[in-house]
């Protein structure tokens, strides 16, 4: 073996499941066909739920350093879908470059010890029972093997590694000739992410914070353009005024370009040692900006599971687990971005005025509004699957608890190590320390005094007692028999 695991594609999802197993000591080899940072991207929003990822990584405040936060996602010019009653410490948007987020998970991958095989591209993956052998070829023509326990592929909707594997990815064109731009403006819009379709088409506009502002958009009349065909500058000004009666003094693009937007998704998500995360197992149209943190949550949720694979302590059936908890949200992402974009896209006047009326009616009621935030867009309401009789709380995601004692101050701080947390005042059982941490919570709820908190911060399990037998149950179903 050259390496323990190999991940095609140093994008947000392969740098972090990256930087998640070199931390755990595991080898990693980085496999990418770019030579140096891209500093345009199509992706741009940050998640609440993301942000608390990153916050488990320690890059959460790096991570708000190099963008702008906002408080929600205005639609159809008058209805907003607010983030200020998110529970957590991160109750907005961030909204910042993509390669801004790159260079945070680049440094702390080959800050853990990372390999980064930069310049190559994958030509072939085989996998048999020991290992996976994957050919690469360099820039120069120069061809090469490398040989691992598991390969990932995180290498776009375009994935190698996905159709080496032999794993379909069906869908479909939701919306194409669609215009992408970065652009100045003179007039400052809302402080929120919009969008507006009207009869033309429809204009997505993100603000960046450092003055750069994205805009998206499609206009009808440009039919089925092929994605080559360049975008003219006045006609998305033009567009951006039929949506919002101004195009803000839209000048100096640094960038534009077409492209089509598909809805896809994989089959699977795994094939025998071969798993894929990220937009090589799902695709979708850009509204709500959910594409990226869908892939660094895919990450987040296989990088223990792999690491506890290598290291020789993984329970059966826990790398199956990926693709049981991992495909049925991509599958609702597909469905809420799917929903808005076919909603910015209704030509019908009588269709958008219903439209606008309904969406009105819905967000001023406040409970409704919180749970739209919460289970549309924010991946704070994702649950995973809990097995029967479990507590309620089980497979939901665990709030950053503060802690008391010796151990960090809060919950998310006491999981940057990789490893499951057992949050209790009460003694641990014996024989899981090597794999599992003991922390105090500063105040003890009255429905669970013992809480096992899985690395990707879901609850595995919770009960009234550490001597409980469940608990040695759950250690044992999680992590593996007690040393």
């Amino acid at each position: 073996m050259n390496t323990d695991i190999i991940i095609v594609g140093a994008g947000p999802a392969g740098l972090l499941l990256a930087g998640d197993l070199a931390g755990a000591g595991v080898r990693v080899t980085v496999v990418e066909r770019r030579t140096g940072e891209s500093p345009l991207s199509r992706a741009f929003a940050v998640h609440a739920r993301t942000l608390e990822l990153l916050d488990m990584r320690g890059l959460a405040d790096q991570a708000l350093a190099g963008g702008t936060t906002v408080p929600g996602l205005l639609i159809w010019d008058h209805v907003v879908i607010g983030m200020t009653d998110l529970p957590g410490r991160h109750p907005y948007m961030l909204v910042t470059p993509q390669y801004e987020i790159e260079r945070l998970l680049m440094r702390r991958a080959l800050g853990n010890g990372a390999e980064l095989l930069s310049g190559h591209e994958v030509t072939g993956v085989e996998q048999d029972g020991e290992g996976v052998t994957v050919r690469v070829r360099a820039l120069d023509g120069a061809d090469g093997t490398l040989r691992a326990s598991y390969v990932v592929g995180a290498d776009g909707r375009h994935s190698t590694v996905r159709e080496a594997a032999g794993i379909d990815f069906p869908g479909h064109a939701v919306a194409r000739s669609v215009m992408l731009a970065d652009v100045r403006l003179t007039e400052k819009p809302r402080e929120l992410l919009s969008v507006n379709g009207v009869r033309q088409g429809f204009v997505f506009i993100a603000p960046f914070g450092d003055g750069w502002y994205r805009i998206i958009g499609r206009d009808h009349a440009d039919g089925d353009l092929p994605d080559d065909v360049p975008v003219n500058f006045e006609e998305l000004k033009r567009l951006t005024r039929e949506c919002y009666g101004t195009d803000f003094g839209m000048h100096d693009p640094r960038w534009m370009s077409r492209f089509h937007s598909e809805e896809r998704q994989a089959t699977h998500y795994r094939a025998g040692r071969v798993f894929i995360a990220g937009d090589a197992a799902h695709v979708h149209a850009p509204a709500g900006g959910q594409g990226m943190n869908t892939g660094l949550q895919d990450a987040a949720n296989l990088s223990w599971k792999l690491a506890a694979a290598v290291q020789g302590w993984a329970p059966a059936g826990l790398l199956e687990s990926y693709e049981a908890e991992r495909h049925p949200v991509g599958r609702t992402v597909l469905r809420t971005s799917g929903l808005l974009t076919r909603l910015a896209l209704l030509r019908s006047p009588v269709a958008r005025a219903v439209r606008n009326q309904v969406s009105g009616a819905v967000m001023n009621i406040r409970p409704l509004r919180r749970a739209v935030a919460l289970n549309m867009l924010s991946g704070i309401a994702v649950r995973y699957p809990a097995p029967d009789g479990a507590h309620a709380w089980v497979g939901r995601r665990v709030p950053d608890l503060a802690l008391e004692g010796d151990a960090p101050g809060r919950l998310y701080e006491a999981l940057r190590r990789g490893r499951f947390v057992l949050v209790t005042r009460l003694a641990p059982p014996a024989g899981w320390s090597d794999r599992v941490d003991h922390v105090a919570p500063a105040e003890v709820s009255g429905a669970a005094r013992c809480m096992l908190v899985r690395p990707d911060g879901y609850l595995a399990w919770a009960g009234d007692r550490s001597d409980d037998a469940g608990l040695a149950e759950a250690l044992t179903r999680w992590c593996g028999p007690a040393a």
